[in-house]
């Protein structure tokens, strides 16, 4: 390979199409910009969503919504949803095993809704405080 050999790969490089040289080239004339307007001057330049002083969609359209990034990560799970777990020790990878939380998970919080009827013992998942005490009542234990 040399140096004043070194040229571009066939069809990488297409030339521009050039305006403004009459009827038989195709682009004559109006050079493809339409008749007047803002568009078909030179300058002719708005920015993007500018509506030619009306008021813009994404200012006449009220805020709505807000979705929470943590959300994808965070789930929240009852306590009867743990008496369907044949484990004893739960942890997140056993709600995981069982289907309780999804893959993405990171961070559980057991939330007092529903009974409790076993003894678990919860490791490294968050619980409210009615959910404790509805725990430790069916004689398990919460290890953070």
């Amino acid at each position: 390979m040399q140096l004043n050999t070194l040229q571009p790969a066939p069809g990488s490089k297409k030339t521009s199409k050039r305006l403004g040289r009459g009827i038989g080239s195709g682009k004559g004339k109006t050079c493809g910009k339409g008749h007047k307007g803002q568009k078909a001057r030179a300058g002719g330049y708005h920015k993007v969503g500018f509506e030619g002083g009306q008021m813009p969609i994404q200012r006449r359209i009220p805020k709505s919504g807000f979705r929470s990034r943590q959300a994808l990560y965070r789930e929240e799970v009852y306590l009867s949803e743990l008496n369907a777990i044949d484990a004893t020790e739960i942890d997140l990878a056993v709600l995981i095993e069982a289907g309780v939380v999804r893959r993405s998970t990171k961070d559980v919080k057991v939330i007092g809704s529903g009974e409790i009827t076993k003894a678990v013992t919860l490791r490294g998942i968050a619980a409210t405080v009615g959910a404790k005490k509805a725990i430790e009542a069916a004689k398990g234990k919460v290890e953070a």
